[in-house]
């Protein structure tokens, strides 16, 4: 195999793990299986009023459908990589596309949940959006 080849393999497994830490970190959502996650902690801490609650479990219920719908795209993207780097065994500008097809939707999740944090944001009182900000930079940084 081709160092060129293995560079490739590590660099779009390195994207996949940040993404999926990044997604796994903002997606949990008022569960008992992940009592820190981001939403939980939320939740928790801002002192959300009613109204509050309701228009962010709406955000967050079209959110979830979206990223449900962008997963569900990039597992195909992968299986297209891994179909073409099989049948080229070098970077071949088919598996340049796989892997441009896959990163694009990788973009496009990782876009989502930024607008889902805001759409999050805006439904915040100013103090509540400063304890907010604070923990999206705890999350993100894992500090």
């Amino acid at each position: 195999m081709k160092i060129t080849n293995i560079i490739i393999i590590a660099v779009v497994a390195l994207c996949a793990a940040l993404t999926g830490t990044l997604l796994v970190n903002f997606s949990n959502y008022k569960t008992d299986k992940a009592p820190h996650g981001f939403h939980t902690k939320i939740h928790q801490r801002l002192d959300l009023n009613a109204e509050q609650e309701i228009r962010l479990q709406e955000i967050e219920r079209t959110y979830l459908a979206r990223k449900a719908e962008l997963e569900a795209q990039l597992i195909e993207a992968n299986a297209a990589l891994a179909i073409t780097m099989e049948t080229d065994k070098s970077l071949t500008p088919d598996v340049q596309v796989a892997i441009d097809d896959f990163h694009a939707i990788m973009g496009q999740l990782q876009k989502e949940t930024i607008m889902h944090i805001f759409a999050m944001r805006a439904v915040l009182t100013e103090e509540q959006a400063i304890l907010f900000d604070a923990e999206v930079a705890r999350t993100l940084t894992d500090r």
